[in-house]
């Protein structure tokens, strides 16, 4: 009975020290590695939790990346919209000064070639690519947003509004706007369809010579609604813009959240972890040396 107590006895106290030794091993590598939990044993729930977490902190990356194409479209989209701003108020200009009855037919000669000049940038700007490479001013459909025949009558290409970005969960932003919203769509008194249309019009009255005041009164109208237009899609890019950047400010909010979240989950508390390694070391010495007074007794070293 009693070397059967004394067996164990020693079988407590060894595995007693195999627990102690473990957590103390367990203490020292959360607190060098910074990392209390690294298997799904540690704590199942906050394994669980943390690869949910890194799930959501994934999608969220590649919404950011989303975000910042779209960002980077909408300022390409604005840019070149300023761009075809400046070519509609140059435009102005020239109607302006062709109505004038003073001009003699070369003067308005001169005009025109300005003026056609003008349709040759639109026409560039309107063909802008994006930073994907696509057509800036595209529609949802078709590789370009305007054709030009052998006549130089410029059409639009494709249908639709430009497609969307999707920038988080259900958001989607379009990020520019389609060419036929921008240069077409001009009203009756404007004589034409699309600012291309007028202007190439104007142009071809202007080489024709004689009175072009008519005209000159319609392109007047077109350009000025043009402009209107234009100055309508760089609001709406503008307000798009900042509706990216509450977007961003949202992804960098729950980021926050969720980082804290997964510290608390996964990281290790470095003033408890110390203090905790400091008791068990004390309690696995104390362990130690009372199983050793124990095994220098005279009664153990009997039973032996």
């Amino acid at each position: 009975m009693t070397i059967t107590s004394t067996n164990l006895f020693f079988d407590r106290s060894a595995a007693s020290l195999a627990s102690l030794n473990g957590r103390n091993q367990t203490l020292q590598e959360q607190i060098s590695s910074g990392v209390k939990l690294t298997a799904p044993s540690d704590d199942a729930i906050g394994y669980r939790r943390l690869q949910a977490i890194a799930r959501t902190s994934a999608d969220d990356v590649a919404w950011g990346k989303n975000i910042d194409l779209a960002q980077t479209v909408l300022n390409q989209a604005d840019g070149a919209l300023e761009s075809v701003s400046s070519q509609l108020q140059k435009a102005q200009e020239l109607a302006i000064q062709a109505s004038s009855g003073t001009l003699s037919d070369s003067n308005r000669a001169v005009i025109a070639a300005q003026l056609r000049g003008i349709v040759d940038d639109l026409v560039s700007l309107a063909n802008s690519k994006d930073a994907r490479g696509g057509p800036l001013f595209g529609a949802a459909t078709g590789d370009s947003a305007v054709t030009r025949d052998v006549a130089g009558v410029v059409s639009f290409t494709g249908t639709g509004d430009p497609v969307a970005i999707p920038v988080g969960d259900g958001t989607n932003v379009q990020p520019s706007e389609s060419a036929e919203r921008i240069f077409g769509n001009l009203p009756a008194g404007a004589g034409a369809g699309d600012i291309f249309a007028v202007l190439s019009s104007f142009a071809d009255a202007l080489e024709a010579g004689g009175s072009v005041s008519a005209v000159a009164g319609q392109a007047l109208t077109g350009v000025t609604a043009s402009l209107d237009q234009v100055s309508s899609a760089r609001g709406s890019i503008g307000a798009r813009g900042a509706r990216l950047d509450l977007e961003t400010a949202r992804l960098e909010s729950t980021a926050l959240t969720r980082e804290a979240e997964r510290s608390g989950i996964e990281d290790t508390d470095l003033t408890t972890a110390i203090i905790e390694l400091q008791k068990t070391t004390t309690i696995l010495q104390a362990t130690q040396a009372s199983l050793g007074r124990l095994s220098s007794l005279s009664l153990f070293d009997y039973l032996r």
